[in-house]
């Protein structure tokens, strides 16, 4: 039995708080992260080169401090691309 569908697999963090994502079925999404920069958690991220810092790693999207974020979240809100 393989992956979830919504399974990151890759990601690009680009400089204006988005992240392109790479998700198990083959989805390209860009996903808007600047939502999320008011809490708490990711209040480290607000800093754009540690937000650039973003690696796909345990099917998520993970900063150096541990933090990550839904991959279900990524995958429903995330934008198509081709």
């Amino acid at each position: 039995m393989g992956n979830p569908a919504w399974v990151v697999t890759k990601v690009v963090p680009r400089r204006d708080y988005t992240l392109l994502l790479t998700f198990e079925d083959g989805k390209n999404g860009v996903y808007d992260f600047r939502p999320n920069l008011l809490r708490p958690i990711f209040r480290k991220q607000q800093d754009v080169d540690f937000f650039m810092q973003a690696k796909a790693l345990y099917g998520t999207v993970v900063w150096p401090d541990d933090s990550d974020i839904s991959p279900e979240h990524l995958y429903e809100k995330s934008t198509s691309i081709k």
